[in-house]
């Protein structure tokens, strides 16, 4: 089998129709040139060149060669490139996963400025609540996560974070509620204790779910649940029909929904936290590529 640099030892040739050139172009000295052409001859078992004391064309089996080489050496390169581009995270896929209150202020920036840069990876995005995004990223079903923190416990071990969002809990409360009449004083989560209260299952996101009952444990009480929901969003449509009241991101304040009430929560605030997740062990090119690009727009994070 020849090699990709015969090839290209012929290539030089034939298109120069001169050794001295070719060997010129090669950098190399014309003695071995002229061998190395003598030695392909000799394993094709054809001649390539018609020569006499110089060269003057092709046979019909170099016009062959040379056309296919061109080819082949092409392909090479690009084969090259694409590995390259590959290593450099350039190319590929990621399956991205968040929750819902991730869609207006992070997703948008995190993948038109991914795409911006690396048009040609493929992007797969899924919403889901956080702890159905630590099970596909420990399942390798999800290549990133933008989950509510905290992890579920032990997940920390095998999944890293970065946090992109720092927020706070606020009361969601029904326009009419006795206790939405002061919108911008803080209000005791204590006020609260005899609700009836609307919150995801904890299945779905426990370590907000804990942060959430161990602040009303806090306050004196334990939530007395009406309904559940999984997504914040649907959460607030339910307050927003009366069912219940709920903690929800303070983002909420900002998305314009006229018939709930927001109001801060007096004393110590509850975080909310959102984060990247993925697996410590994932050597994907992409995904690193992904987080150095977000890292290099959000340096102070």
């Amino acid at each position: 089998m020849l090699s990709l640099r015969q090839l290209q030892q012929f290539l030089a040739v034939a298109d120069s129709m001169s050794f001295r050139q070719a060997a010129d172009r090669l950098n190399m000295a014309q003695p071995p040139l002229t061998a190395a052409i003598r030695q392909m001859e000799e394993q094709l078992g054809v001649r390539l060149l018609e020569r006499t004391n110089r060269i003057t064309g092709l046979t019909a089996a170099g016009q062959v060669l040379r056309d296919e080489a061109r080819r082949t050496i092409a392909q090479a390169e690009r084969t090259i490139a694409l590995t390259r581009r590959a290593g450099a995270g350039l190319t590929g896929s990621l399956r991205i996963g968040f929750v819902a209150t991730a869609v207006r202020h992070i997703v948008p920036t995190l993948i038109a400025n991914f795409r911006d840069t690396h048009p040609d990876v493929a992007l797969e995005l899924m919403e889901a609540p956080s702890a159905r995004q630590v099970a596909a990223l420990l399942d390798d079903r999800l290549d990133l996560g933008i989950v509510a923190l905290p992890l579920p416990t032990g997940a920390e071990r095998e999944i890293a974070t970065r946090t992109v969002l720092r927020s706070e809990l606020v009361a969601a409360l029904p326009e009419r509620h006795a206790l939405a009449r002061e919108p911008t004083a803080p209000l005791a989560l204590a006020a609260l204790a005899h609700e009836p209260w609307i919150l995801f299952p904890a299945n779905e996101g426990p370590g907000l779910h804990d942060r959430i009952v161990g602040a009303c444990a806090a306050a004196g009480f334990a939530p007395e649940v009406a309904q559940r929901a999984v997504q914040m969003e649907t959460i607030v449509g339910l307050v927003a029909a009366g069912l219940g009241v709920a903690l929800v991101p303070a983002l909420f304040k900002t998305t314009g929904w006229s018939s709930v009430v927001f109001r801060a929560i007096d004393g110590t605030p509850v975080p909310y936290e959102v984060a990247l997740a993925w697996r410590r062990n994932d050597g994907s090119a992409a995904l690193a590529a992904l987080l150095a690009s977000y890292a290099a727009r959000n340096p102070g994070e």
